[in-house]
């Protein structure tokens, strides 16, 4: 049985997606991720596109020190399992409430508004 590290507030709202034993790079994706948590959906995948483009970058704020060159005095720590749980959750729409309308007359057809005068002693 899968267990994810976080529950989501609204279960009825929300999806989960999880990818185990995944041979990518860890700092890379941590990166990626901080960069791109709490976008919304289409902001995500745009901002994802233009990186992909290399229009935008991703900020590497935790693992940026010593990012050069090893030239050839370790081997490269390139790929390692990793686990990536995603949540996504719908964004809670506000609906305003309608004014209240005044209530319109019925209209009526002139079948019988003819019936009406006829019938009205004059």
């Amino acid at each position: 049985m899968v267990r994810y590290s976080l529950d989501p507030e609204k279960p009825t709202k929300s999806c989960k997606s999880r990818g185990s034993n995944l041979q990518v790079h860890f700092k890379n994706t941590r990166e990626t991720a901080q960069a791109i948590k709490g976008m919304h959906m289409r902001k995500a995948t745009k901002y994802l596109k233009g990186v992909t483009l290399k229009k935008q970058c991703v900020p590497f704020r935790r693992y940026n020190g010593g990012v050069g060159r090893s030239h050839s005095r370790i081997n490269p720590y390139m790929s390692s399992p990793c686990h990536i749980e995603m949540i996504l959750t719908e964004k809670e729409q506000i609906v305003p409430k309608p004014e209240e309308e005044v209530a319109q007359k019925k209209k009526i057809s002139q079948k019988k508004l003819k019936k009406q005068k006829l019938l009205v002693p004059e």
